[in-house]
C-alpha cells in the first residue's frame, strides 16, 4: 500500500478514537443541568427520594465489601445469600399463614360454642 492509504487510515481512526468519546462527552448534560429542568413537583420528589436511594446504595456498597471478605467469588457468595433470604422469606410466609389459620379456627370455634 501506499503511505498516503496508511496516513488516511492512522487520521480516520484517530478522529473515530478521539472524536466519539469527545462528542458524547460534549452531548451528554450535566446532572445538575438535568435536575434544573424538571418541573418543581418532579424536583421535589427527586430530593425526597435521594435520602433512600443513598441509603439503599450503602447498603449495597457494604454488602459488596462483605461479599468481598469471602474466598469465593461475589456473585457466588451474593446467590448463596439470596437463597438464604429466600428460605427466610418462605419461612416468614408459612408462619403468617399458619398464624392466620390458627385464629380462623379459634374464631370459628368460638363462634360454634357460642350458639
Amino acid at each position: 500500500m501506499r503511505p498516503v492509504a496508511y496516513i488516511k487510515m492512522f487520521v480516520v481512526g484517530t478522529v473515530c478514537c478521539v472524536g466519539g468519546p469527545a462528542l458524547v462527552y460534549y452531548v451528554t448534560p450535566d446532572p445538575d443541568e438535568l435536575f434544573k429542568r424538571y418541573n418543581p413537583e418532579l424536583q421535589k420528589k427527586t430530593l425526597e427520594m435521594r435520602g433512600v436511594r443513598e441509603k439503599r446504595y450503602a447498603e449495597f456498597v457494604e454488602k459488596l465489601r462483605e461479599y468481598s471478605k469471602s474466598d469465593k467469588p461475589i456473585w457466588v457468595v451474593a446467590a448463596e445469600e439470596e437463597k438464604k433470604q429466600k428460605i427466610a422469606a418462605n419461612a416468614e410466609r408459612k408462619r403468617i399463614r399458619d398464624e392466620l389459620e390458627r385464629q380462623k379456627q379459634e374464631i370459628l370455634e368460638e363462634q360454634l360454642s357460642g350458639k
